[in-house]
């Protein structure tokens, strides 16, 4: 999924980019109103993040110009103004939501997938609910169910357990995981899969100590061995 940053204040770009990126997105930025337009032109991503006061042209006026493209991309605007005009101006152009300054990294990132879900919601794909096991994974909701409990994923996340799912049984390298899964280049020192996998399994496991969903392969990566579920087809 797509994502274009705009804000001016180096700082703050480079921070949300960070943040959007371990999420799981295709993040392109850019510093002023105009470069905006002219990269949403080029990328056509999936929601945008605009800051109010840039450059050239404000957040409202790219936000007007993407209107005039697209009426229903998602536009969160994420600013130091918090006068509540300001919040009304940016809902009166179609904003999905609007982030005050300054903000906590888990605040951006439960707006970031609350939009992905509406995003999720309006493609509506058959294959957005799968099964690891006695686990229940909904794509579009960027959730997982066991039972009556509710585990919240990023996109990273899910699109790491669909590829494991849509191989089943087969061992996956860490290159083949990182291409498909992350879409980034594979370096072969680099500890970030194994670290990714780690965290995941304390929230994904009914006990990480023996995962039965995300299985080590050693010496290749991992691999997903389905189970009988007592009760299911």
């Amino acid at each position: 999924m797509k994502v274009l940053v705009a804000e001016d204040d180096q700082f703050t770009r480079d921070g949300l980019a960070e943040v959007l990126r371990d999420e799981g997105y295709d993040v392109t930025t850019a510093p002023d109103g105009m470069t905006a337009i002219e990269q949403f032109r080029q990328v056509r991503p999936d929601f945008v993040c605009l800051d109010i006061m840039m450059p050239g042209l404000s957040g409202y006026e790219v936000c007007k110009s993407i209107r005039a493209l697209d009426a229903e991309l998602p536009v969160i605007f994420i600013s130091a103004k918090s006068e509540e005009i300001d919040k009304l101006v940016g809902f009166e152009l179609g904003a999905d939501d609007f982030i005050t300054k300054p903000f906590s990294l888990r605040e951006v990132v439960a707006r970031i997938r609350a939009v992905t879900r509406r995003c999720y919601a309006k493609q509506g794909k058959p294959t957005d609910v799968f099964a690891m096991n006695d686990l229940e994974i909904n794509r579009g909701q960027l959730r997982a169910r066991r039972g009556g409990e509710v585990i919240e994923l990023s996109l990273r996340d899910v699109n790491l357990l669909q590829l494991l799912w849509e191989n089943k049984g087969k061992a996956l390298d860490r290159r083949t995981i990182y291409m498909d899964a992350y879409g980034e280049t594979y370096f072969p020192a680099s500890r970030t899969l194994d670290q990714h996998v780690s965290q995941l399994r304390k929230r994904i496991e009914s006990d990480p100590q023996r995962p039965r969903i995300v299985c080590t392969v050693h010496g290749i990566g991992y691999r997903f061995d389905p189970i009988e579920i007592p009760g299911k087809q």
